[in-house]
């Protein structure tokens, strides 16, 4: 949600801060600007995208020598996307620029006190609040003005800050939201995600929880929230440039899908051994024995992947397995104890819900267990063990490859923490393993079948509503199906409980209403080709996603993709890919912008 840039060296600055932006639209955006700082200062901003900034920099008188400069691309949340409401912002007399990613909470009254003090405020964000705080405590020092100025502050932030009068340094604070430090040779970086360095550096800092940095050309220190100089953590980046970029898709989005066969290799990878799952990430393997109750702790797609996983966890342990949206359970009072294990499941590793979650279990005493994509991000370094999805950089709003991966991931796991347990044999270890070496060949075949996934999206790209059904592991295919279509096509879809048609939805069932039926168990067949019945004896087209032995679905389908057979476990991970490729042709057919959907952000950093 957001993104950030900065540089500072001796190179021409704003190419840099540009393209660096360029590199986070997948992060959500309405609006973008930036600020130079050198012999002179340049800023400007404006609503929409980052072309049309760039249009308003080439129509401005733009001649300087600059050292140092911020960009940022906002995602409105106090103030509606407006050029005044657009970062940087300044202080009265322009003097500090400002942007920033995340709440300022406590805005408001900070806001009064310094008007009263005489301060003048252009915009409706929160945001602006900051540079008038610190200009407040500016005494000649940059850095302690904005000590006092951040401890000030409730809420999530990451801010970069820059001052005409100390015009060789940024200033970069976290505080739960995101920022990675660049370290370069004679010059440096900062940035809210890692593809906007990776062009510069694979040397990074990620900033933890509470720190500041002060970032020159030539070296980069890290204080605490109360000024206390503290070490520096550097790590180098595993990911390379061509991974993050098109390989000649027209979009991210469809880039990423096709990767997903490769995906579910990456995941398997040093886990699978001979006809044995080995996690050799656990470090508390004892504790896996006296685990007494799971939860699986999501939003979004991860949480479709957190259904998943507790109903293989459920089928496998004889113990309590709840999964919970992360925004829900942040603010319960969970049945948790020093024998409880809570599953963070997320893609960034830095979803706002998600990290709340963690630390509330963390703070009742549970063991937690990190599943995430990225690599020292926030839920990776709290939790106290981590299962990273290896799923390489996923740029596109709406999460495909992720998810395939999370849900091996917790297949993996699940058969794991069953065998320490003694709820898995090994002939039943064997089997699962040659069913999940063979995934990858199977996801191949259902990648191929992009024409009939196009032919069904141009049948659906003009209608208004559509429904989503399934039983067992296939309901939360059908969740992810209308979920991937409603966010990226702007079609209402929605996702039940086949069972659950007859209680209210089909009330809705008409000749324009399709629904897709996700049917992979043999032990609801005959229940999904009655539920079939019921919607066509409505008008209602269906669309079934259905093993090749299923005939009596097939026959009663309008159309059919047939998905191959293979255990139970493992056939959301097949499921889903027609379900993710109907959407993307929908939406592309429409003529969407398939990467960046409007009024969602990738990494979702504010509550």
């Amino acid at each position: 949600m957001c993104g950030i840039v900065g540089y500072i060296g001796d190179r021409k600055i704003l190419p840099i801060i540009i393209d660096g932006l360029k590199r986070l639209e997948y992060r959500g955006y309405d609006s973008a600007g930036v600020a130079l700082v050198g012999n002179d200062s340049y800023f400007i901003k404006t609503k929409g995208r980052i072309s049309l900034l760039e249009e308003k920099i080439n129509n401005s008188y733009i001649d300087g020598n600059y050292f140092v400069g911020i960009g940022q691309t906002r995602w409105a949340t106090h103030g509606e996307p407006s050029d005044l409401n657009a970062h940087p912002h300044i202080d009265c007399n322009g003097e500090i620029f400002v942007v920033h990613n995340g709440i300022i909470e406590n805005y408001y009254e900070i806001k009064k006190d310094l008007i009263e003090r005489g301060h003048r405020f252009l915009s409706e964000t929160d945001t602006e609040v900051v540079p008038h705080l610190i200009e407040e405590y500016y005494e000649g020092d940059i850095l302690k003005a904005v000590l006092k100025a951040v401890n000030k502050l409730r809420g999530s932030f990451a801010l970069a800050i820059l001052s005409k009068k100390e015009r060789d340094k940024i200033i970069a604070v976290r505080k739960e939201s995101p920022l990675i430090v660049g370290i370069g040779k004679n010059e440096n970086f900062l940035a809210s995600d890692i593809p906007a360095l990776l062009p510069h550096t694979k040397n990074i800092v990620i900033l933890k929880d509470g720190e500041i940095a002060l970032i020159t050309k030539d070296e980069i220190k890290i204080f605490d929230m109360q000024g206390n100089q503290i070490g520096i953590e550097k790590m180098e980046i595993n990911w390379n440039l061509e991974q993050s970029e098109k390989k000649g898709y027209k979009h991210f989005m469809l880039k990423e899908i096709m990767e997903e066969g490769e995906v579910l290799k990456e995941v398997i990878r040093g886990r699978v051994k001979d006809e044995k799952i080995e996690l050799n990430e656990i470090k508390d393997k004892d504790f896996l024995r006296r685990v007494e109750n799971i939860y699986i702790i999501a939003c979004g797609t991860a949480y479709h992947a957190g259904l998943i996983g507790n109903y293989i966890l459920t089928d496998l342990l004889n113990i309590p397995v709840k999964t919970e949206v992360a925004s829900e359970f942040r603010y319960e009072n969970p049945n948790l104890s020093k024998n409880s294990l809570v599953i963070l499941v997320s893609q960034s590793g830095e979803t706002a819900d998600t990290i709340a979650s963690l630390r509330v279990a963390k703070k009742l005493g549970a063991k937690t267990l990190g599943v995430v994509n990225v690599n020292g991000s926030t839920i990776f370094r709290e939790s106290d063990e981590v299962l990273q999805i290896f799923a390489g950089p996923e740029i596109a709003v709406a999460s495909t490859k992720a998810y395939v991966a999370q849900i091996l991931t917790l297949l993996l796991f699940s058969v794991y923490i069953g065998k320490i347990r003694g709820d898995v044999d090994e002939d039943f270890e064997k089997f699962i393993v040659g069913e999940i070496k063979r995934v990858s060949e199977f996801s191949e075949i259902l990648l191929d079948k992009k024409d009939e996934y196009l032919e069904i999206a141009k049948e659906i790209k003009d209608l208004d509503d559509i429904f989503y059904i399934g039983r067992l592991l296939d309901y939360p295919t059908a969740l992810e199906g209308a979920l991937k279509l409603k966010e990226i096509s702007y079609i209402h879809a929605e996702g039940y409980p086949a069972g659950e048609l007859k209680h209210g939805p089909l009330a809705l069932i008409e000749e324009k209403v399709p629904t897709f039926a996700i049917s992979t168990d043999e032990r609801v067949f005959e229940k999904i080709v009655s539920n079939i019945k019921e919607v066509k004896a409505r008008n209602g087209k269906v669309y079934s996603i259905v093993r090749d032995d299923f005939k009596g679905i097939i026959k009663e389908s309008d159309r059919s993709v047939i998905i191959p057979k293979t255990h139970i476990y493992l056939s959301p991970i097949l499921s889903v890919i027609p379900l993710q490729l109907i959407a993307y042709f929908t939406a592309d057919l429409k003529g969407l912008d398939v990467d960046k959907p409007r009024n969602l952000a990738k990494s979702v950093t504010v509550e």
